[in-house]
């Protein structure tokens, strides 16, 4: 995962400046270095702002996932918990009721030995 935050970088025009200090008048040189300076300011904010949407919509996809693990997922699991639940302590009812039957028929067979053994 993680958010790829873009590097812009301008073209490199310095070395021309220099190479033609001579030839152009100071006035465009001037207008030449404001604009290298607004660009790359332009450039830095073109940077930050690509990034600030990129995490936000980084952001918006986090909430969504947040929200529907708390408003679907968890329910949905709580639900299963306790249809289990449910279900093992009704089997543990029908487990008892069966030892109960069987102690109960145990019971009578002893008694009926013991019967049959008096009366032989």
């Amino acid at each position: 995962m993680g958010v790829k935050i873009p590097r812009l970088e301008g073209g490199r025009r310095e070395a021309l400046l220099t190479d033609y200090l001579l030839e152009i008048p100071v006035s465009i040189s001037e207008a030449m270095k404001a604009f290298q300076e607004v660009h790359k300011i332009v450039l830095d904010v073109a940077e930050k702002e690509t990034t600030l949407r990129k995490l936000l919509y980084e952001i918006d996809k986090t909430k969504r996932k947040a929200n529907a693990i708390e408003n679907v997922f968890i329910p949905r699991l709580e639900s299963a918990v306790k249809f289990i639940t449910f279900r093992l302590e009704e089997m543990e009812r029908d487990t008892f009721a069966m030892l109960k039957t069987v102690k109960r028929k145990m019971e009578e067979r002893e008694k009926n030995v013991e019967v049959e053994v008096i009366a032989n």
